[in-house]
């Protein structure tokens, strides 16, 4: 399908903003940048938030707990009501609680779901910070979150582990550590345009053919990928385990997973291989890519047909 209008009416906005990070970060293209995420339509769920913190190895990690009551659509499914922790994405370098696709998300989820959103705040790879400290970040939330059930209102059982982008290769190492060390999975896990491998699959020709529509602003080449992971890692890529790069663990045992990849992404074959290995190791694993999207479209409202589409198998999986 063609790009959503939704966004590629905005590249216009993009011409002369030299990089994604200049873009996200720099002062001087803060005009630029309000006007790309500029969307007055669009008001996102009012629901019931609360800042918190669960205690880490490396300090206490701020999270951010969402919960729609009584607005939210009837928990579906047997036991009591499910919970999502949830991280945003970033390259691992960027992003927070107040970007869209944390905030948003949340607030969508705990209306759309009926579960409480545990929305993390872990530590970003910058001045030292490397693996493995956002990766146990993101452990220390889900179990503050598990033994919080009471406080939280949640089933301990119903815990789901989901993000986005860099958030979600967080979630599959953090529900691998789970897995393997609490001998306790997450309920479900959910990988949304995410990265699984330190070294990215080559796109095809025929995605190759799609990203040319795509600004190369908002493109993800291999050298870009490379910096990030390295970044991350602190090291060689040859030193990453399973935790930090999930495709490198033995998957047998994971939780059911749901895999959402974006059609205009150059990151797409991390997540199909990802999806392919899930499925051979037996996991129960869902792969759907989101036509006519970009990266980061759980950065976008729902007022957005394919977003909204997103949320719902999001919200539809932690009800299972």
């Amino acid at each position: 399908m063609p790009i959503h209008s939704a966004m590629s009416s905005r590249f216009p906005l993009l011409e002369g903003v030299p990089s994604m990070m200049a873009l996200m970060e720099d002062p001087r293209y803060a005009e630029v940048r309000a006007a790309f995420e500029y969307h007055p339509d669009y008001q996102a769920p009012d629901v019931t938030v609360r800042d918190d913190a669960a205690p880490g190895p490396h300090g206490p990690v701020p999270v951010r707990v969402y919960d729609a009551g009584e607005d939210a659509a009837p928990v579906a499914g047997a036991g009591g009501r499910p919970c999502l922790v949830w991280m945003h994405g970033g390259a691992f370098i960027a992003g927070s609680l107040d970007m869209p696709e944390a905030d948003w998300t949340a607030r969508e989820l705990a209306r759309r779901s009926g579960a409480v959103v545990v929305s993390v705040d872990y530590r970003l790879c910058n001045d030292g910070v490397h693996y493995p400290v956002p990766h146990d970040d993101v452990v220390a939330a889900a179990r503050w979150a598990r033994g919080s059930a009471s406080s939280l209102g949640i089933d301990p059982g119903r815990v789901s582990l989901g993000g986005a982008s860099a958030g979600a290769c967080l979630a599959a190492g953090a529900a691998l550590k789970l897995r393997d060390a609490d001998e306790q999975s997450p309920a479900h896990l959910v990988f949304a345009y995410g990265v699984a491998h330190p070294v990215l699959p080559p796109v095809s020709s025929d995605q190759a053919a799609l990203m040319r529509e795509v600004p190369a602003l908002l493109q993800f080449p291999p050298e870009a990928t490379s910096f990030f992971n390295l970044n991350y890692l602190g090291g060689p890529l040859s030193t990453a385990d399973g935790y930090a790069f999930p495709v490198l663990a033995d998957l047998r045992g994971l939780c059911p997973t749901l895999v959402l990849n974006a059609e205009y992404d150059d990151l797409r074959p991390s997540g199909q291989a990802f999806a392919a290995a899930l499925a051979a190791a037996g996991v129960d694993v869902r792969q759907v890519m989101v036509a006519s999207m970009l990266h980061g479209f759980l950065n976008l409202p729902s007022s957005i047909g394919p977003v909204s589409e997103a949320l719902d198998l999001i919200a539809a999986t932690l009800s299972r």
